[in-house]
């Protein structure tokens, strides 16, 4: 293993390459209407696949996902981007608990029940039996999975005393920002098959963290094996886990392979073999779709649903996304500290444009950070309008010359809830040079970009989040608190107290009306304060092929195949 996402573990050779066929565009003819621009654009990329077909290892019994990127690590816990969600949440791992993808209601897991105490304070779960682990060529399990597992699985980021707390780096961003060590007192072993779990004050939130793609279970066996040969970090890059496959080789910027898992525990009606093709190019992935190399891909280009929607052979999932796309700005930096410079930049804008540029008309305008989805949506949250006027005065009033220069931070990989942040930003550029102020549009690999995020290196970014749950707390708290700015997921680096204490006194209580009161309250500082400014909330698709089922849009969480298959 050399770095992260690394070549992990090889086993098979390589595969196919396309080299150079000697294409010329202009075999195409004029490429200057929009329509032949993209179909240049797709011809271009299905030409450097011709020839090639299907790879001898795509069959009826192994389904092909187009995917973005590399993933970080094969673990969940320590990683927030939906690339590694998408490797491993729902392939490798399972949850105590689980969310039923069409209603957002919670559902066993690993646990086959559980109880909450009358002060909410103690959770008591009944583990399910015979749950197999996976046997790889690197570790073969002894038994079957119990109460150990859950304990090691929830005090490694818990406890920073645990042995394998500081293992690949010691950072879990979901559990840090939410502040989940501090909520959690204790966690007991009653039996093999039964745990209970303690909290210091109530959370009405905390069933839902539980069945988040973070909290999945790992082997407290294959971790005490790795802690005494003293390698102990691949546990992270070499996974073992109960989900439906079990890993077989990465090789960076290529593939991801799994195997079935033979003995998983839930009946499934999946492929024997699932092939994550990395393809980070939005127009190869689409071309590797239309021949066939691919039996679905990630986010698709806003421009190719109308084609995709149009064959016959091709299929687009839709779905309302819980997510919130927004420019967030460091408000650790001067002069972003100040809410007036925040304001000024919010109003210098038009959101109208970006929505209609960016999005296509595939997301509705956001007004606070909650999607209309939510139980919780303010429906006369209030936003501030296009003032470009106004903006060069708050500017004034500030201080801020004419000849400010400012960064913001574009995205480098597609994301529902913002499609196109360099498109985006752009647009931004020219908005922001009306009013005197010169924008520098920076970015950078994807895993650099994110570790330089965490750092505070930006003045701004465009960026967003994939809610984990449905609870509107999976909005307000890794956003926005103070204890979420270490973790990472706190972009604008806000930290009020006032506003954590509005966010904590919503999780005291179960009941809806007083939670979305309280909300209220919260959007109205947000609004006052402006630490982001709200974009989008964009719909979810999901391109695949027509002979493929079984395969549905999970809005609370990555993808998952365990019963994905090809029709004969």
């Amino acid at each position: 293993m050399s770095g992260k996402g690394g070549l992990l573990h090889e086993r098979i050779n390589s595969m196919t390459i396309c080299g150079d066929r000697g294409f010329n565009i202009s075999n195409f003819g004029d490429c200057t209407s929009r329509f032949m621009r993209y179909l240049c654009r797709v011809l271009c990329a299905i030409f450097l696949l011709a020839g090639c077909g299907k790879q001898s290892n795509i069959n009826d019994d192994a389904i092909t996902f187009c995917s973005e990127s590399n993933p970080t690590y094969f673990n969940p816990q320590l990683d927030t981007s939906s690339t590694t969600a998408d490797a491993s949440a729902h392939q490798l791992y399972d949850r105590l608990l689980e969310f039923n993808p069409t209603d957002g209601r919670i559902e066993r897991g690993l646990a086959s029940s559980w109880l909450v105490s009358n002060d909410g304070l103690t959770y008591t779960f009944q583990l399910q039996r015979d749950v197999a682990f996976h046997q790889t060529d690197y570790f073969t399990p002894t038994r079957t999975f119990n109460a150990d597992d859950v304990i090691f699985s929830i005090n490694r980021w818990r406890l920073a005393s645990h042995p394998y707390h500081e293992v690949s780096g010691g950072i879990y961003p979901y559990f840090d920002s939410l502040g989940l060590d501090k909520t959690i007192k204790d966690v007991k072993r009653i039996n093999g098959y039964r745990v209970e779990i303690t909290l210091y004050t109530p959370d009405s939130a905390f069933l839902a963290n539980l069945a988040t793609d973070f909290s999945v279970i790992l082997s407290q066996e294959y971790a005490q094996n790795l802690l005494e040969i003293g390698t102990p970090s691949k546990i992270d890059y070499y996974p073992i886990g109960t989900g439906p496959f079990k890993f077989s080789v990465y090789k960076q910027n290529q593939y991801i392979r799994y195997i079935r898992h033979p003995d998983y525990f839930l009946p499934t009606t999946g492929a024997e073999h699932l092939i994550f093709d990395i393809t980070p190019k939005p127009s190869l992935r689409m071309a590797k779709l239309i021949t066939g190399e691919c039996d679905a891909i990630a986010f698709t280009s806003q421009s190719d649903l109308a084609v995709i929607s149009e064959r016959d052979d091709l299929t687009l999932l839709e779905k309302p996304g819980l997510n919130i796309g927004f420019w967030a700005f460091n408000t650790s930096k001067a002069p972003f500290d100040d809410p007036k410079v925040r304001r000024a930049l919010v109003l210098a804008v038009d959101k109208t444009s970006l929505l209609e540029a960016v999005f296509l008309g595939q997301a509705t305008r956001a007004k606070s950070l909650i999607p209309s989805a939510s139980w919780a949506y303010q429906s006369d949250a209030p936003e501030l309008g296009y003032n470009p006027v106004r903006a060069r005065e708050l500017l004034d009033e500030a201080g801020l010359p004419d000849s400010f220069t400012m960064d913001i931070w574009a995205m480098p990989v597609q994301r529902a809830y913002n499609p196109n942040a360099m498109k985006m930003a752009q647009l931004i550029k020219s908005y922001l040079n009306e009013i005197g102020i010169t924008l520098n549009i920076i970015s950078y690999d994807w895993n650099i970009f994110r570790e330089n995020l965490t750092l505070g290196m930006h003045d701004s970014v465009l960026i967003g989040w994939n809610a984990d749950n449905g609870d509107p707390d999976n909005f307000y708290r890794p956003l926005l608190t103070c204890d979420a700015i270490p973790s990472g997921t706190n972009r604008a680096m806000w930290c009020n107290k006032d506003f954590d204490a509005l966010v904590q006194q919503a999780l005291l209580t179960d009941n809806f009306e007083k939670r979305k009161q309280i909300y209220k309250q919260a959007n109205e500082l947000l609004f006052a304060q402006m630490p982001l400014m709200p974009i989008a909330h964009a719909y979810q698709y999901q391109a695949l092929r027509s002979d493929i089922t079984g395969m549905e849009i999970n809005p609370f969480g990555g993808i998952g195949f365990d019963n994905v298959e090809r029709m004969p």
